[in-house]
């Protein structure tokens, strides 16, 4: 598998492009003229650069508005054409690519473009260059890969072939299996971008909101099957264009472009396996069972307020590291683990994040697995010396610089907590609260982060996204979606914050982006577990009386359970499926938020509703701006 992304797809100058493009594991790269033409430097010194970086040039491109032009124009784009093809040849790059023409003047016809092109690829042959030609969706005359075959055929040129760009063809809705009949030495190169469903102008859809493959709801593995289908195996290479690609970092995002490439040919080898389709080797996407812990940094202060939280929702100190000052609270299947330690990773999390969630324990089908496809995928592996009698535990860095680690029931990583704590038993340990399991794990992120963590999880979990949608914060708007498991095992709520002004862009500031934000725990009865944490002194977040008058007309409640929801503070919503109650604690920390939900019948949301109203309550809490912290 050769891979390949154009320049214009990140930000940076040329110089800063490559270097990422390169240190991203890239094989080649689309020179776009604008980042040429800026550059202060000659064709052959761009090329030089390249090569240096151990990347070759795919591509040249664009050159426009080239075809079915009337005199005096076509003699002029023919004069164009060899002005780039001597800067081609400087480069070191042998292909052009030719879009759609757009040009009000351009005159119609198959067989007129034809021999333009044929023509063109006569002058190409003699510099022992090519020349692509791509459909753009906005063509004036041609604007569906299939008519610009039909071009590329007549004009039956060994030097002239067909640029595949998946937007194009996608976001016309235009048949797939028509790709499958195209002999694959004519198709030149392939270029791929995904993009979001938006009805939009298709110019401007393209121009602002393409993203990487897997990122979007285009069905750009199905394209990619149909190419593969006739035995293509040249460069597959990203054209992005994105606003906030473009101001990101152009480290970050080729990486995820990388990863993007080789998840998208991964699933195609996997669905295509007669094709013999060129792909890393590695293992299946990996099955998540659920959260084994969350795992907090502390200092003793912050270890000790922790723990009264805790407490007070009926956990039990459950046990104590071998070796460690690390402290395990359980409740139901929930383990929550409290590290004070003064030295290691979790320490250096402390120090940055102050008191902190800084790691997650998934629950996965093989954790040996979990960590190969990871690495493949481009993930950070970690690494931490481990102590006697203690288990190397397998992780990955993850959102935050936080960490994941996996955990499994085929090895002693299933025996984790006999082997590395030794038990506890509190005098005063009750028999909890009614706390199951958790419901859910909260990451909050800048918004221009998500796309890249949406793209980590689905490529490396047997996981889907829900749609985004819009949190209400009296502050501004907060981007939310869902990574869930296949049987809804594992749910990952990703916000992203645009302001910091927001509850979620506050967490961030004062955490200096810390990885998990909200701590949601299921229990399979809220109202006695509202009783039990009350007689246990526990204070829930107070909610506006004002909700609930709304909630009794707006649903039609029995104004006795109206009154119990009223009475401890519990929050509702309801779908066509079933009933969501949640129950929360108030913020600990900067803005770390316990949440309690009951699900009744197949609710699958997650109280989205009901978010303005709880984030109102829990910034009347939040410490003012500009008050020191105590």
């Amino acid at each position: 598998m050769k891979t390949s992304i154009a320049t214009v797809s990140i930000s940076g100058d040329l110089r800063e492009k490559l270097a990422a493009i390169a240190a991203a594991g890239f094989d080649g790269v689309e020179i776009f003229e604008n980042d040429f033409l800026a550059f202060d430097g000659t064709p052959a010194e761009v090329g030089r650069m390249v090569r240096d970086h151990g990347l070759e040039i795919t591509l040249f491109q664009p050159f426009r508005d080239f075809e079915g032009l009337p005199e005096p124009q076509r003699s002029r784009a023919f004069d164009r054409a060899e002005r780039k093809f001597d800067m081609m040849q400087e480069l070191g790059t042998d292909l052009m690519l030719v879009c759609s023409s757009v040009s009000p003047v351009s005159l119609g016809g198959i067989d007129r473009a034809a021999a333009d092109f044929r023509e063109l690829g006569d002058r190409a042959a003699k510099r022992s260059l090519r020349v692509g030609y791509e459909a753009l969706a906005w063509g004036r005359h041609v604007n569906d890969h299939r008519d610009a075959w039909e071009v590329v055929r007549r004009a039956a040129h060994p030097n002239i072939g067909l640029i595949l760009d998946s937007f194009h063809t996608l976001a016309r809705k235009i048949e797939l299996a028509s790709i499958r009949s195209i002999p694959s030495d004519k198709i030149f190169i392939v270029q791929l971008a995904d993009a979001p469903l938006i009805d939009m102008d298709l110019l401007y859809w393209s121009r602002h909101f393409r993203n990487m493959p897997g990122e979007g709801d285009l069905p750009v593995r199905e394209f990619m099957r149909a190419v593969a289908a006739t035995g293509y195996n040249g460069y597959i290479s990203l054209e992005i264009f994105n606003d906030q690609f473009r101001g990101g970092s152009a480290k970050a995002i080729s990486v995820d472009g990388k990863r993007s490439l080789v998840w998208l040919m991964d699933q195609v080898r996997r669905e295509e396996p007669a094709l013999k389709v060129s792909a890393p080797a590695m293992p299946d996407r990996i099955g998540v069972e659920g959260v084994e812990f969350v795992e907090f940094a502390a200092n003793p202060e912050g270890a000790e307020s922790l723990g009264r939280l805790l407490t007070t929702l009926e956990f039990t100190q459950a046990g104590r590291h071998i070796s460690k000052d690390v402290t395990l609270y359980r409740q139901g299947e929930i383990n929550i683990v409290v590290n004070t330690e003064r030295q290691g990773f979790a320490h250096s999390s402390f120090v940055v994040h102050g008191t902190s969630a800084y790691a997650i324990g998934l629950k996965v089908e093989d954790a040996a697995a979990a960590v190969a496809r990871a690495r493949t995928l481009g993930a950070e592996i970690f690494h931490q010396r481990v102590g006697q009698g203690e288990l190397s535990i397998p992780a990955i860095r993850g959102v935050g610089g936080g960490l994941i680690y996996f955990l499994d029931g085929k090895t002693d990583l299933a025996k984790v907590w006999d082997i590395e704590f030794k038990p506890v038993v509190a005098a005063d340990a009750g028999s909890g609260a009614g706390l199951t399991r958790i419901d859910h794990v909260g990451q909050t992120m800048f918004h221009e982060e998500m796309p890249s963590w949406l793209l980590f999880y689905v490529s490396l979990f047997r996981t889907t996204k829900t749609p985004m949608v819009d949190i209400v914060d009296p502050a501004g708007l907060v981007r939310s979606q869902v990574i869930e498991g296949l049987d809804k095992r594992v749910r990952l709520t990703l916000n992203g914050a645009e302001s910091r002004r927001t509850l979620a862009g506050h967490f961030i500031a004062e955490t200096f982006g810390s990885s998990i934000q909200h701590l949601a725990m299921a229990t399979g009865d809220i109202f006695m577990t509202a009783e039990r944490l009350k007689a246990n002194g526990f204070e829930p977040l107070q909610i506006s009386m004002n909700y609930y008058d709304d909630v009794e007309a707006r649903f039609g409640l029995d104004p006795d359970l109206a009154d119990r929801l009223r009475v401890s503070n519990i929050l509702y919503d309801r779908d066509d499926k079933g009933e969501f109650f949640q129950l929360y604690a108030p913020t600990f920390g900067e803005g770390f938020i316990f949440e309690i939900v009951e699900r009744r019948g197949a609710y699958a949301g997650y109280g989205g509703p009901n978010a303005p109203f709880r984030i109102a309550a829990q910034k009347r809490l939040m410490r003012p701006e500009g008050m020191p912290k105590v």
